[in-house]
């Protein structure tokens, strides 16, 4: 018997390993030295029928009467059925709701949308609650309070290793709101908690009426330090004051958060916006309710894929809503640890980048996790070029030897994918655009935030534009990295930027970086951010993309 080892089979695999290991070496080599010698401009029984027979008088008599009594047996528990959800706010429960208190917080979601998963954006304009929703509409009581509409969705298990949404425990009165940290002010309301939208008011019904009136007026987002972000008024009351009566009760979660901001530039859409309401919301596994003050619809269109993710509930327009809607758990504001970035050791979750950028990828329904970048899935085709999506800047930071850029990408190997923000507008379509590329390169600015689209193992060519090299790691670098990604970072020199020829050798914005730097963040956004554009040297950033290349493959 031949041994296994000895096999033609065998043999050819390791034969094939060898020669695929050869000729990568031989292409890296053969760039290598290319590079050096390149310019900047190179680069459904009838049988069953008849086996029928008549059955005498009296058992069909007897079928018969079988049938109406079987009939009568399941009309009347339809009838009980009915009366016991008309009556069910008003008995005991001995499964779902333990006890009286429980009832008085646990009425189904008046805005669920019942067993589907399709995002509602309710009371744009004269739009009613829930009118959205399927064409499905709560009953409503003589009192005017909505009654139950039955959640036919499945709930969470907690198979997703998610933290199950459990009633909260309500706080001491002086730790409802919490001012303290320099990015963001955040309240939390655990017991009876009723929102007012149409005022912007949210009230606090303590379990002991003793509190002092507190009141607490928070900018309602990430950034407490933009004047211009919607505020939410949070009030504590006591027992000399009468808390509106519930016009629709909630047995979920709710999270009051403002848009508006900086919201419209990428980069502060997922810094400011959507990785704080990933931090704030993905705790309840989809089962919240998420509140919007200062909607901006166009804002919940674009990244819809990622609310649908976030919430299988209504989305509510705060402003224009008119109910006094009753929650045992309410959040307002959203919290954030950095820019564009998580702090895995901040409690109580322990989220990391990387959950955040596999929860994005989930969101659009891109290959899972242990799916390789698409050179390495696809390295059997001998045809294959590692794919590079270069971003393209629309007005500063431009790269101004666009064509020299893209003939040196394709001489070094790269099949180029353009990316023309003014063109792909389409969300869902651009993020497979991103998903089916092996590294994002780009010159330092938001559109590299398209980064959280790539696969792990994916590399971020990030190029950094003259006097910004202090940012450079904190905007992209680190994130980079606690995503699971590669980065390949290169500093311009003063001769590839139109700076130099501007303001010459001698000129502070060329000689002293860092003395722009300390006369402020507006003189550094006017120089090095507004003003440059970069004519990219390809034999200087040759060794770049070599070592881009290493990572790919």
């Amino acid at each position: 018997m031949v041994p296994a080892s000895n096999s033609p089979l065998t043999l050819s695999l390791d034969q094939k390993r060898e020669r695929e290991q050869s000729s990568r070496s031989q292409k890296l080599t053969s760039i290598a030295r290319r590079s050096g010698r390149q310019n900047s401009a190179g680069m459904g029984s009838p049988k069953a029928a008849k086996s029928m027979a008549k059955k005498p008088i009296c058992r069909r008599r007897f079928g018969a009467l079988f049938a109406a009594a079987l009939v009568a047996a399941v009309l009347a528990v339809f009838v009980f059925s009915d009366l016991f959800a008309q009556d069910r706010n008003g008995a005991e429960s001995e499964g779902e709701f333990p006890n009286k208190e429980d009832l008085a917080t646990a009425t189904s979601d008046q805005e669920l949308v019942a067993g589907n998963s399709v995002l509602n954006l309710v009371s744009w304009g004269n739009v009613e609650p829930n009118q959205a929703s399927q064409g499905t509409m709560p009953a409503v009581g003589a009192d005017g309070t909505a009654k139950p509409v039955p959640d036919q969705g499945e709930r969470s298990t907690g198979a997703s290793g998610l933290v199950q949404y459990t009633k909260c425990t309500p706080r001491s009165i002086t730790t409802i709101c919490d001012l303290s940290n320099q990015r963001y002010d955040i309240c939390e309301l655990c017991g009876d908690a009723r929102t007012i939208g149409h005022s912007s008011t949210v009230l606090y019904v303590p379990q002991s009426l003793t509190s002092n009136c507190e009141e607490w007026s928070i900018p309602a987002q990430s950034r407490k330090s933009l004047p211009w972000i919607k505020k939410v008024t949070v009030k504590s009351l006591n027992a000399s004051q009468l808390e509106p009566s519930c016009t629709s009760r909630h047995a979920i979660p709710a999270i009051i958060f403002a848009l508006g901001g900086f919201t419209g530039n990428i980069w502060h859409d997922v810094s400011d916006v959507l990785l704080p309401l990933f931090l704030t919301a993905h705790q309840f596994d989809r089962d919240v309710q998420l509140l919007i003050t200062n909607s901006q619809p166009w804002f919940i269109e674009k990244y819809s894929a990622i609310f649908h993710r976030l919430t299988k509930h209504d989305i509510i327009d705060f402003d224009s809503d008119n109910q006094v809607r009753c929650y045992p758990h309410v959040i307002v504001g959203l919290r954030s640890h950095r820019d564009f970035g998580i702090d895995p050791n901040a409690v109580p979750h322990n989220y990391t980048m990387l959950d955040f950028r596999l929860f994005v990828r989930e969101s659009y329904g891109l290959p899972a996790p242990e799916v390789d970048i698409p050179y390495r899935a696809d390295k059997d085709d001998p045809e294959r070029k590692p794919r590079v999506m270069l971003i393209d800047r629309g007005k500063t930071r431009r790269f101004m030897n666009a064509p020299d850029v893209l003939q040196g990408l394709d001489w070094f190997g790269f099949e180029v994918v353009k990316a023309d923000p003014r063109i792909d507008s389409n969300l869902d379509e651009f993020v497979r655009r991103v998903d089916s590329c092996d590294a994002i390169m780009g010159v330092h600015g938001a559109g590299l935030i398209n980064m959280v689209f790539l696969r792990s193992g994916a590399v971020l060519v990030h190029i950094v534009p003259y006097g910004i090299e202090f940012m450079a790691d904190g905007f992209y670098g680190a994130p980079a990295r606690d995503m699971g990604l590669r980065r390949v970072q290169y500093s311009i020199s003063p001769d590839e930027s139109t700076l130099l020829e501007k303001y010459g050798w001698n000129h502070t914005v060329i000689k002293d970086p860092e003395a722009i730097r300390k006369s402020g963040w507006e003189k550094v956004g006017e120089f090095y951010m507004s003003t440059q554009d970069i004519v990219l040297n390809m034999t200087r950033f040759g060794p770049s993309l070599l070592k881009a290349i290493e990572f790919i493959m």
